[in-house]
């Protein structure tokens, strides 16, 4: 650092923030080492300030604030690739790279995504919502390095959590083998597998990421290989247990990588030299293990069960969240007591999630019945097989599983699962547009891709009351697998039963009878429906409402009922092209019903990907909403939009 740059710095008052300074790392670099630790607090006072506000991902991001600020300060990004794991911990990395002073939309409409995004700031140059994709990623951009003879580094930063997929040890496997220059943070929050470390861990980090030891250690392998083989063998190995019995890596080293760690990841003193160290080594793969707390340097976080992973807006001084006041109950509520229910009845039910027992409910039937609840960690391919093998020794499995997530474990789905027609229940969360989360938690696709397989059933809730009894439905139902789907938040405030009625296997319901035009309703578009069919009735166009309950079976009977005794038939669903639209529309084209001058139209999710937003404006923006119906109606009978009354 220069002279002048380091007068600069210095000259700043103490009424000035640092963070002031820096509106991207380029800045911070200029600072000295000593400052670095008044910009981590006043990044993390800044990050929970934003927070507060806008809502989102929480426990995560205060744990990274000082890795993060010395990953910017000692690496050279963007030319340097940091790529942040899931992304969810990314706000502090936000605001130290030219976002700060949009921090505060957050998740909001036309504002900043809640995960990192390469269309959003070259700072992200990978994107990532879901997890265990980094080291995949960072091996690439480093063979692409070195296929195109750069020299910059590639860092990727990935939690113990997320540790727990196959694909992180795919992705390690491989690079072991290529041996590129890879540095891989491990950010180990939940202790889970470091012992405690202090000065002592922190000082051999230090001595055998540095090069004086690397040295040795070369000098070492060299006269080794000068010894006869089985002195070679017992000369390498002593080394790597000597190394491994002080640093906990020989797992790490198995698959080729060098093993620095673990360190102190709230401690600058600690991380800086040991960055420095791997930033100059001209090794091949690097892992570097950190443990941070979750949470950390805010009290309320710091005392939360969950380290406040994710929040809605709160106050700063108590911690306390603000709570909507709930018109009906949770889907994801409504499906965990209905799950337990059953199990009271069926001692043979089982609960399985991917490492999201609060978000699908599992947690609720976890305290309950701990013996048949199952949290397999980050994998869903594992959780598809592993229900699937309960299945073969007469066990009902129940894997509940978001269904953006569910796509990770397609294949398992396909070849464990359908093809030897085993009765797994899947139950799907985030059905539909997601809100905040934005594309990558959107359930737009499991209609399209579980409706293709033989043997499959595939149900959709319209209220919280049929999920109630989809659930009963998928515990009675042991012909083979089946799926149901519900959507994030509330239900819609009906009536609830007491308890599930199991429904009849592709079998759907007429909700109101009209006599021109037919709106068939998959999901909890229902309710939508029925607001437009009270429209258009006050417009003069009688309209049947129905709930097809079945994507597949689809209930046949009933929609070519609609077909023959309509004008106009419109399908509904919140689910890409290819879903239950296009199977309607099969079944149409088949009986020849299309042949005799009925308008059918199918409304689904547009082709693309929508950002994120309040969910009703979602729906707006993807013209599934009551308006967008009527509109739809309308232009099937060749009037003019503008002859369209407002909706009240």
């Amino acid at each position: 650092m220069s002279t002048s740059s380091k007068t600069a710095s210095s000259a700043l008052t103490a009424s000035t923030p640092l963070l002031d300074s820096i509106p991207k790392p380029a800045d911070l670099r200029k600072l000295t080492e000593s400052q670095l630790r008044t910009v981590a607090d006043e990044l993390r006072a800044e990050m929970i300030d934003a927070v507060s506000v806008t809502g989102g991902h929480f426990g995560a991001g205060l744990g990274v604030v000082e890795l993060t600020v010395a990953l910017h300060y000692v690496f050279e990004t963007p030319r340097d690739r940091l790529i942040w794991d899931v992304g969810h911990q990314a706000y502090p990395h936000k605001i130290l790279t030219e976002r700060r002073n949009r921090i505060r939309t957050l998740r909001q409409r036309g504002g900043l995504s809640g995960f990192t995004k390469r269309s959003e700031s070259e700072y992200d140059p990978f994107g990532a919502a879901h997890s265990s994709t980094s080291i995949s990623a960072g091996l690439g951009m480093a063979v692409a390095r070195d296929l195109s003879g750069g020299k910059n580094n590639v860092v990727a930063v990935i939690g113990d959590g997320a540790m727990s997929a196959g694909m992180a040890y795919e992705a390690m496997n491989n690079a072991g083998a290529l041996g590129s220059r890879l540095i891989v943070i491990l950010n180990d929050n939940d202790m889970s597998i470091a012992p405690p470390v202090g000065a002592m861990s922190a000082y051999l980090a230090r001595l055998v990421s540095g090069k004086t030891y690397r040295s040795l250690r070369e000098i070492g392998k060299q006269l080794a290989n000068r010894l006869p083989s089985f002195f070679q063998d017992k000369a390498l190995k002593a080394e790597e247990y000597a190394r491994g019995f002080v640093t906990g890596g020989t797992m790490f080293e198995e698959l080729g990588f060098y093993y620095v760690g673990p360190i102190d990841g709230h401690n600058l003193d600690h991380l800086l030299p040991v960055l420095k160290n791997v930033r100059d080594s001209e090794t091949g793969p690097i892992l570097v293990h950190v443990v941070t707390q979750k949470g950390k340097g805010y009290a309320p976080a710091e005392a939360s069960a969950d380290k406040y992973h994710a929040v809605v807006p709160f106050d700063v001084i108590t911690g306390t969240q603000a709570k909507a006041k709930a018109n009906a109950p949770g889907y994801t509520k409504v499906f965990a007591e209905s799950l337990a229910k059953q199990a009271r009845l069926d001692d043979k039910i089982v609960a399985v999630t991917a490492a999201m027992p609060s978000g699908t409910g599992i947690d609720l039937f976890g305290k309950e019945f701990p013996e048949r609840t199952f949290d397999v960690g980050i994998a869903e391919q594992h959780a598809v097989t592993f229900a699937a093998g309960l299945a073969t020794e007469g066990y009902k499995p129940f894997c509940a599983i978001y269904s953006t997530f569910l796509q990770r474990g397609y294949d398992q789905v396909v070849h464990d699962v359908a093809l030897q027609k085993l009765p797994v229940r899947f139950a799907l969360d985030r059905a539909g547009l997601v809100g905040a989360d934005g594309a990558t938690h959107a359930g737009a696709f499991d209609v399209a891709f579980l409706g293709c397989l033989p043997d499959m059933v595939v149900m959709a809730a319209a209220d919280e009351a049929e999920l109630v009894h989809m659930v009963a439905t998928a515990a009675a139902y042991d012909d083979g697998p089946i799926a149901f789907r519900f959507p994030r938040g509330e239900g819609v405030g009906v009536e609830m039963p007491e308890v599930g009625v199991p429904l009849e296997i592709g079998r759907g319901r007429i909700v109101r009878e009209g006599d021109r035009i037919a709106i068939l309703s998959l999901g909890t578009r229902l309710a939508e429906a029925l607001k437009a069919a009270e429209d258009l009735e006050a417009r003069g166009l009688s309209t049947t409402v129905a709930d097809a309950r079945f994507a597949k079976p689809l209930d046949e009977a009933m929609i070519l009922r609609l077909a023959r005794e309509h004008e106009v038939l419109i399908t509904i669903e919140e689910g890409s092209i290819g879903g239950f639209g296009s199977y309607v529309l099969q079944l149409l084209a088949e009986r020849g019903m299309l042949d005799r001058g009925l308008k059918v139209r199918s409304m689904v999710l547009p082709d693309t990907f929508i950002d994120h937003d309040k969910p009703e404006r979602m729906y707006a923006e993807a013209g599934l909403d009551s308006a967008a119906i009527v509109a739809k109606v309308f232009e099937i009978l060749g009037r003019h939009a503008g002859s369209i009354k407002a909706l009240a």
